[in-house]
């Protein structure tokens, strides 16, 4: 196990009314005006907003509002809301949502502080040194956000198409507090539960894949979370009403990106990376759904490449008995691929996404322009590493005219 450091300041505020404490946890950051960000439907069609407003209305906290963020936030509203709160000045930021909408809000509140663009924090070219700070209010689990430092927005690039990036910190926009009453999940469709039970999952996986040694209890602590998920899953989904259900995918979620399951490892991060280029490319595409096309794939690669801890994986979570480390870890690709789409009916390939021409040249380009000429700490992933996982996502169907292709121009 490496030497670490673990700070996690933010308070959560979990159950049933929880969201009745806003205005008092908003008073104890020392916010005085506040910018709420959301998102479309669900803060205002549901009645929180107005209770939200409440609350802080009685503790005599001002507002703004600043709604209508979308799936895969993109750096417009970021802009229009620095413009927005400099002006009111407003000093804190309160986020009712999820992922993009609490990611907006982080955003938001870095930009402000910084006097430059606050896109040169994404891309490295400045240090976020100072942000408001951040409340948040979560209605949909998955991300993680209401407990890191991190944040992921969509830029407009030069050539077009939107580069996705993640800003990442220790400390500076962890969440002050996190409101997460499980109640305000009942709504949430099939799609919208499962796609965040597996980015609850991607969460755990970028951790638990690393080459640090004798790492038991964090290694034992992300497998009880994923089996944890894998056991509650069917239940919130064959009744959205099931409280306890709620609450445990609800805290899952929290925990799989709070920092526990990466103390004393270095993480890997690869196939967030590998996705971030498909649904910056094709902005349909949840996040969540993009993952579960990608893990199994960079699973698979590994299995042929570096099989021993996927073999482990499968071997604790999904009781493979293969002794060969390869094939248990071929058994647990097949075991991830089974429960992604028969239990949480998740898309596992280019076609399935909707994507019938994925442009992979552009895609492995784009990636290593981003990040670098290898991706990954668990195994080094070069171009031709990470094409051939792109590869791996494609349809039966699309594999076979892409070797068409292939044979046609050797030909030729």
């Amino acid at each position: 196990m490496d030497n670490f450091s673990y700070y996690s300041p933010t308070l959560f505020e979990f159950g049933r009314g929880a969201e009745e404490k806003v205005g008092m946890l908003t008073f104890l950051t020392g916010a005085t005006k506040v910018m709420i960000v959301y998102g479309k439907r669900y803060a205002k069609t549901s009645g929180l907003l107005d209770r939200i407003e409440n609350s802080l209305n009685t503790i005599g906290i001002e507002y703004i509002e600043h709604g209508g963020v979308c799936t895969n936030p993109t750096d417009t509203l970021v802009y229009e809301g620095i413009d927005k709160a400099r002006k009111a000045h407003v000093d804190g930021m309160l986020a009712i949502g999820g992922g993009s909408v609490i990611d907006t809000a982080k955003a938001i509140a870095a930009g402000i502080a910084y006097k430059g663009d606050f896109w040169d924090l994404y891309t490295g070219k400045a240090q976020i040194k100072e942000a408001l700070p951040i409340g948040v209010i979560l209605t949909v689990p998955g991300a993680g956000s209401e407990g890191s430092g991190n944040s992921v927005i969509t830029h407009t690039g030069e050539d077009g198409i939107p580069v996705k990036l993640s800003l990442r910190t220790d400390s500076i926009l962890r969440p002050r507090f996190a409101i997460m009453n499980p109640e305000m999940t009942f709504t949430l469709t099939a799609r919208q539960t499962a796609t965040g039970i597996v980015d609850m999952m991607s969460h755990i996986l970028e951790r638990y894949f690393s080459n640090t040694q004798r790492v038991g209890v964090t290694d034992r602590l992300a497998e009880g979370l994923l089996m944890a998920l894998m056991d509650e899953a069917p239940r919130a989904l064959s009744d959205p009403t099931d409280y306890h259900a709620r609450a445990n995918i609800e805290w899952a979620g929290t925990q799989a990106h709070i920092g526990l399951c990466g103390c004393g490892r270095i993480e890997d991060w690869s196939s967030h990376a590998i996705e971030h280029e498909i649904s910056a490319m094709y902005p349909q595409v949840a996040h969540g759904e993009g993952l579960a096309v990608v893990f199994p794939a960079w699973m698979g690669f590994m299995a042929h490449h570096k099989p021993s801890k996927v073999a482990q994986l499968g071997r604790r979570i999904f009781n493979v008995d293969e002794k060969n480390d390869r094939a248990a870890a071929i058994e647990t690709v097949a075991s991830f691929r089974a429960f992604f789409s028969t239990i949480l009916k998740m898309p596992l390939n280019f076609l399935e996404l909707g994507i019938e021409k994925p442009d992979i040249d552009k895609m492995v380009e784009r990636l290593h322009n981003n990040k670098g000429e290898t991706i990954g700490a668990y195994y080094k992933l070069g171009a031709k590493d990470t094409r051939q996982i792109y590869e791996l996502m494609l349809a039966p169907e699309q594999r076979s005219a892409t070797e068409s292709q292939t044979t046609a121009a050797k030909t030729a």
